[in-house]
């Protein structure tokens, strides 16, 4: 019957959302060149993406990564990732392909820049400047405003206080993210008329270009107020909108109770799962069960599936070093992310970067052959519901199908095989049909009694689906 609700209360939601954003996958594509993205959009829409998630599309500086959540502007698209012209090129290229675009924003602060600058007034003068020098450029680019005028002053900000106690949801919604001393931090934006007026000025530009989704950086560090204000209904229409809210775990943990669980009460929109993020995590380190993922939800280890972005891997996790240790073996990555595009448990995203942290692990991600697989499956049987078959501290087996199994996904994450008789009838499987492993084609099986042998060899997944 839980299941059943579960179900009921996804498509429902799904639709009021956006109408087929649960029923596909997530490119994110980390830190591409927007004309990168626009000569891959044949290659993304066949290998079955139908969204992509780009870095934030505004203007700013310096060629580091972290650079691009710096923002100098929003009126003006322009970085070393492109501008404004090439941002609406990928958004038609992709368009011609079925796949719409996601944008990374960012609203909880300005560049750190208090090094060049003595004052809070962004973009400051000598960008100004620039604008000034070169009009009939910069009014091509141009996405909303007055590029005469400085877009924020220091009433718009905050006081210049560091965030000393990471577990006082005032102080981390209200000061500065910072470095170690001297470093000021990034400039806190306050939620006035005026940054909230900006802020949605600028969101309905990106809404108007044709950007269907929005991911909130750092939403864990503005106030929900601020969040509510900013996306009004008309922005949100027809919008899939999630958060960034990094908790080290779902229901019981500190952070989730302080960050995540208020937002989830205060909006509509979804959240990066790390609730599910730390069960896989858990599940597959040493001494770790795989019975963690049978149903975490109903544990509180994971959220609601209407409402979960569901991830092996983010961009913080391998480029920010106090995250690295949540990099996984790699092996358990691919049994991990067979999880998450396996079964319902939310819209997964698939992180594919250029190296920016050095470990050659997520270039060309996204169109490996086990992805690419996964991709196949995901896309076969989204809106089936799961069936639990067996579960063990080694294994997890489970079928997707409402009336028969339509497809079967077994995972084993320890050095030995694992073997299960299925009682074929119980699990409606059919009969006389064969099921391959989009992930190992030459596997296959066909049912001809009502019990079958399934076998999950070490350290490997099956998805298996009917032909």
């Amino acid at each position: 019957m839980q299941l059943l609700i579960r179900h009921i209360v996804c498509f429902f939601f799904c639709l009021s959302i956006l109408q087929d954003s649960s029923a596909n996958v997530i490119l994110h594509a980390f830190n591409w060149r927007y004309s990168e993205v626009s000569e891959k959009a044949d290659e993304i829409g066949k290998l079955g993406y139908k969204m992509v998630l780009v870095s934030p599309p505004l203007k700013s500086s310096g060629e580091q990564w972290w650079a691009r959540y710096q923002p100098q502007d929003y009126r003006v698209i322009e970085n070393p990732l492109g501008d404004t012209c090439d941002f609406k090129q990928m958004v038609s290229a992709l368009k011609q392909h079925n796949v719409v675009v996601y944008a990374d924003i960012v609203l909880n602060h300005m560049a750190n820049e208090a090094s060049e600058r003595d004052d809070l007034n962004y973009p400051g003068h000598r960008i100004l400047e620039q604008y000034a020098a070169n009009p009939a450029k910069y009014s091509s680019l141009t996405l909303f405003g007055d590029l005469n005028q400085n877009l924020f002053s220091a009433l718009d900000f905050n006081p210049p206080n560091c965030i000393n106690n990471y577990n006082s949801p005032y102080e981390v919604q209200n000061w500065r993210l910072c470095g170690a001393p001297p470093d000021t931090g990034l400039p806190d934006l306050v939620s006035n008329g005026w940054v909230i007026e900006q802020q949605q000025n600028y969101l309905r530009s990106l809404r108007d270009m044709g950007v269907k989704g929005f991911r909130i950086d750092a939403a864990k560090h503005m106030p929900l107020e601020h969040i509510n204000q900013v996306v009004t209904p008309d922005i949100k229409h027809g919008m899939h909108i999630f958060g960034e809210i990094i908790t080290s775990g779902g229901a019981g943990s500190s952070e989730y109770d302080r960050f995540l669980k208020p937002y989830l009460e205060g909006t509509d929109f979804a959240a990066y799962d790390f609730p599910l993020f730390s069960s896989l995590f858990n599940a597959f380190n040493v001494g770790g069960s795989m019975d963690l993922l049978v149903d975490p939800l109903a544990f509180g280890q994971a959220l609601q599936p209407e409402r979960a972005i569901t991830f092996v891997t983010t961009h913080d996790i391998p480029n920010n070093q106090g995250f690295r240790y949540l990099i996984m073996d790699k092996t358990d990555e691919q049994l991990a992310y067979a999880y998450i595009m396996g079964s319902d448990s939310g819209v997964p995203l698939v992180y594919s970067d250029h190296d920016e942290s050095g470990d050659h692990r997520w270039v060309d991600a996204y169109k490996s052959a086990p992805l690419k697989a996964m991709l196949e499956f995901h896309n076969a049987n989204h809106g089936q519901p799961v069936k639990i078959i067996g579960s063990g501290d080694c294994f997890l087996l489970f079928t997707r199908g409402e009336t028969d199994a339509t497809g079967v996904v077994g995972i084993n994450k320890c050095e030995h095989g694992q073997e299960y008789w299925i009682n074929t009838e119980d699990h409606k499987f059919s009969w006389y049909q064969t099921y391959f492993d989009v992930l190992d084609p030459s596997d296959t099986f066909t049912v001809t009694s009502q019990w079958h042998r399934l076998y999950i060899p070490g350290r490997k997944a099956k998805m298996w689906m009917r032909q």
